[in-house]
């Protein structure tokens, strides 16, 4: 059991580099592609990879203040008691990620976006709420970054297949 605690904090101390929070927004790109082509393979990769992504860099040497007190206000909050309501809150995480599956399987570009920019202000106000202001606003700005790509992204593969559909209208109408 000792080995666990080794690997959780040796994962720990990589999840102070911010980097890894600006890029864990973006898995959500792969996640959507894999939820419109209707991948359940790509998905749960897509899943591995968020899940690890923590991981993935180096630990900073020095941590800025902001990340050592957002995670340590989140590792309170996740390792204190787990209340009803604390239960209710951790599962608007997997509600979010069927919502946004559900979405794009169906090909609703709108019902993505609102799923996208729900979970982002959720994880956002979330934030907030279970730290202080300064230690929050060092999650803000990726979360917020993300938002901006991430929406940019779904907008204009939305606009690029209503031309797709409106070229093959189109065409198809022309040679008939």
């Amino acid at each position: 059991m000792e080995w666990l605690n080794e690997v959780a904090s040796w994962a720990w101390a990589r999840h102070h580099n911010e980097l890894s929070w600006y890029i864990r927004p973006l898995f959500l790109l792969p996640f959507a592609y894999f939820s419109y082509k209707r991948s359940w393979w790509g998905i749960g990769l897509t899943l591995v990879a968020l899940a690890t992504s923590m991981a993935w860099f180096p630990a900073p040497e020095h941590p800025t203040p902001g990340a050592i007190e957002f995670l340590a206000a989140e590792r309170e909050y996740l390792l204190g008691e787990w209340t009803p309501a604390k239960i209710a809150m951790a599962l608007v995480v997997p509600l979010f990620l069927g919502g946004l599956t559900a979405a794009l399987w169906r090909r609703s570009m709108a019902w993505a976006l609102v799923a996208i920019n729900a979970g982002g202000l959720f994880k956002i106000a979330w934030s907030f709420a279970i730290s202080d202001f300064q230690a929050a606003m060092q999650l803000f700005y990726p979360a917020a970054a993300g938002l901006v790509v991430l929406n940019a992204v779904l907008l204009f593969m939305w606009r690029r297949r209503k031309v797709a559909h409106v070229v093959a209208s189109a065409h198809a109408g022309g040679t008939g």
